[in-house]
């Protein structure tokens, strides 16, 4: 691959876990992948977001700054290059969208301090479905906290990414509208995606759609 770092994001159920993992495994790159399952809060939050926001981002955030630190600080001799299903911004991105003023001024401060001691990805790609496509994803990998996930919920959370981005100056973004195509089942459309983001790109947003 062409960049040593390289981090996939997307909304939930955009295949971010499933690209990431088949990139590393077909170009030997050194896999990160997000410990979600482990964080305690998640299920309380799908019930009660107003309750438990505050501490699900606190506790994703140390979390992601914890396994980001540990797995970036050095590329080992068996890998060419990183690649992760998140970076540490998704904290950011997601507070903003469910914390109060107040907190989120809090929580800011502290993402701030943290944020700048890591490295940056050289190219952060964005899964973009649509919000039907994105549940019928949930639904089929059955998780039983995610099946009350709404739609409001969904797009605010893309609408967050999408206004991060149009801040990003500095950073290579690339945007894949991944709606017409399956990059799972489809061989084809594997390829197609590897070959869009295996290009050089200057830095800034960048979109394409298959």
């Amino acid at each position: 691959m062409r960049y040593n770092f390289i981090a996939i994001e997307g909304t939930i159920g955009a295949g971010k876990t499933t690209l990431a993992s088949r990139i590393a495994d077909d170009f030997n790159g050194k896999l990160v992948l997000e410990q979600f399952e482990d964080n305690a809060f998640l299920p309380k939050f799908y019930e009660d977001q107003e309750k438990y926001a505050f501490p699900l981002e606190m506790s994703f955030m140390a979390s992601r700054f914890q396994q980001l630190k540990d797995q970036l600080s050095n590329l080992d001799l068996f890998h060419d290059f990183i690649i992760a299903d998140y970076f540490i911004v998704k904290s950011l991105i997601f507070a903003r969208k469910t914390l109060p003023a107040d907190e989120l001024a809090l929580f800011t401060r502290f993402f701030n301090f943290i944020s700048i001691t890591l490295p940056k990805p050289e190219i952060l790609v964005y899964l973009y479905l649509n919000v039907d496509r994105l549940q019928q994803n949930i639904r089929k990998r059955g998780r039983s906290y995610e099946q009350q996930i709404k739609d409001e919920y969904l797009e605010k959370i893309q609408a967050g990414y999408f206004e991060h981005f149009k801040q990003q100056k500095e950073m290579r973004v690339l945007i894949l509208d991944t709606n017409n195509i399956d990059f799972v089942q489809s061989e084809g459309d594997y390829q197609r995606v590897l070959n869009a983001i295996d290009q050089t790109y200057e830095p800034g947003v960048h979109r394409i759609s298959f």
